[in-house]
């Protein structure tokens, strides 16, 4: 009987088939004791199979490529922490086996990362995904994982780990639905890199039987369970329709009645780079640049290593513009080098641009290796730190800048509430502002991204977050400067016309999204983006917010 399981849709498309579960994970080893001379053996036991799990998730992040790549070399590293590793030895010692003593390291480790806040819940999923694929080769059963498939199917899971999504074959796997994740988990985004649509935070997602039929709408979120023969041809249909409207899409992005709005790509390096040409990307709206930092946590690349990274990605749009952030370290992106190891709440600690005003040689090297980079390049580049909370903050980060000798537009993130509020101020400094709705929302509704229970709160169209928006974006045309936005929000093309008519100057998003959002602008007129903001800034939650503007924009 045809029903409709609504989630959070996270990457756009249609994908109509059968339901196939992600492989059981790795069961609990037996608490079993081992004889003291047999400590060494297994010991070494350990430490191969951990050698090989990192060298596992390496080489397969060197097949995705791209963000997925850095994501997998952070889970490589978290595998091969000392500190965990020692633990795991001392429970040999006193008489675990190996796979006892791996699980049981890393429950403790998980439990650390728990009592830390919330914020690391995405790192626990990572932390387990890890622990699992160590045990399971220890104990010489098969991986967790995507199952073995001839044939295509949709792909049902509790939670989808990087190293599972980032080799996802979109020939096999027409979209996925999880039951936990949210807007912005490491799923979510990796599922946009590859254009496979997508579904998460769905309730009831593991109690659909293998081989049922379903149909993902990774647009609006529905799931429909055994959709009729007529359901599955009108949404086959739809998914044609908005297919030859992409193909027909191109150009720079606009409204109707011509009013520009850039589109750009998000990158994490000159990996992304086809992707975002082949989109049509008119620049890049958000270069982040930590990706280049996570290839070894114990120390910074050189600046010779930075200079070849950035020209890259900067010759990549000749006369076009490149918005790069400096290293956002700190909280889910810890860097040994860098970050504390003993902050009680990360996420409010010392991350961002608080690291690199307190390490202020590594925000040297990297403002001189972007100001030597760009030098004898046409290309309009701009830079911005993350997590600027005030004046001050812009301040600091505009007088490095130009220390740095470094030719570009200066600029800050709104990420902050308090920056959001006080955006005018922040202008006196810096000349251009660009929102992260991401973290503004997990900061403005204290509600941690990556944990899917609270991905009602991390819902981009909650009109709190909406006015916060449009108190920068204000500020912005108040003090002629630019606004962009460069969260994921701008990946949405509904949201992306209200974001329009709140006053945006431009859009950032992964590329797979950017066909969309230009066909989706190209059917308004700004005067009728203006009305979609305003009723949606309107509303009192979310789901009445988006169906406020969908009601404007339909006309009804």
């Amino acid at each position: 009987m045809e029903k409709t399981l609504r989630g959070v849709g996270v990457s756009h498309g249609v994908a109509i088939g059968q339901v196939r579960h992600m492989g059981t994970a790795v069961l609990e080893p037996p608490a079993t004791q081992i004889p003291t001379e047999d400590a060494p053996r297994e010991q070494a036991r350990a430490q191969a199979a951990v050698e090989a799990v990192a060298a596992d998730l390496i080489a397969r992040g060197n097949l995705a490529g791209g963000e997925a790549q850095a994501v997998l070399e952070a889970q490589a590293l978290m595998a091969q922490d000392p500190e965990l590793m020692a633990d795991v030895s001392r429970r040999i010692a006193v008489g675990s086996s190996a796979e006892r003593g791996v699980y049981d390291a890393f429950a403790a480790y998980r439990a650390l990362l728990a009592s830390a806040g919330e914020y690391l819940a995405g790192r626990v999923a990572d932390l387990d995904d890890v622990r699992n694929r160590i045990v399971a080769r220890l104990l010489g059963v098969p991986m967790p994982g995507v199952p073995d498939s001839d044939e295509p199917y949709v792909l049902f899971a509790r939670d989808l780990a990087p190293a599972d999504t980032a080799l996802l074959d979109p020939t096999l796997v027409l979209g996925f639905v999880t039951e936990e994740g949210g807007p912005t988990s490491h799923s979510a985004i990796l599922a946009r890199a590859m254009g496979v649509p997508a579904v998460v935070a769905l309730p009831g997602a593991s109690d659909v039987a293998e081989g049922t039929v379903v149909a993902v709408d990774g647009s609006s979120g529905d799931v429909l369970v055994e959709p009729s023969t007529e359901k599955q041809d009108e949404l086959r249909r739809i998914a044609a329709e908005r297919k030859a409207a992409l193909a027909a899409s191109s150009g720079p992005g606009a409204t109707s009645d011509g009013h520009r709005m850039p589109l750009l790509a998000n990158v994490g390096g000159p990996a992304d780079l086809p992707a975002a040409l082949e989109a049509g990307a008119e620049g890049v709206g958000l270069f982040r640049t930590e990706f280049l930092f996570l290839d070894d946590s114990a120390k910074a690349p050189t600046e010779e290593k930075q200079v070849e990274a950035y020209r890259k990605v900067l010759e990549a749009f000749p006369e076009g513009r490149v918005v790069v952030r400096v290293l956002d370290a700190g909280a889910d992106k810890p860097l040994d080098f860098l970050t504390p190891a003993d902050e009680p709440n990360p996420a409010l600690g010392v991350r961002g641009l608080r690291t690199l005003l307190e390490h202020p040689e590594v925000l040297r090297t990297q403002l001189r290796a972007l100001a030597t980079a760009v030098e004898g390049l046409p290309v309009h580049l701009e830079v911005m730190a993350p997590m600027v909370a005030d004046r001050k903050d812009a301040k600091d980060f505009a007088e490095a800048c130009r220390e740095a000798g470094l030719s570009a537009k200066f600029g800050a993130m709104v990420e902050i509430p308090s920056a959001a509020l006080r955006a005018r101020s922040i202008l006196q400094e810096v000349e251009f502002l660009s929102l992260g709705t991401n973290d503004l929302a997990q900061y403005a509704f204290a509600a941690d991204r990556q944990v899917g229970a609270l991905a009602r709160l991390q819902d981009p169209w909650q009109p709190a977050l909406l006015d916060l928006i449009a108190f920068a974006a204000e500020a912005a045309q108040a003090e002629g400067k630019s606004c962009g936005v460069c969260g994921e929000a701008a990946s949405d093309p509904l949201l992306a016309v209200v974001l329009t008519g709140l006053g945006v100057t431009s859009l950032s998003m992964g590329a797979a999204s950017i066909p969309y959002v230009r066909t989706a602008l190209a059917k308004y007129t700004l005067a009728q983006c203006r009305r979609a903001a305003e009723a949606a800034r309107a509303a009192d939650s979310a789901e009445e917010a988006r169906a406020a503007a969908q009601q404007v924009l339909s006309g009804e």
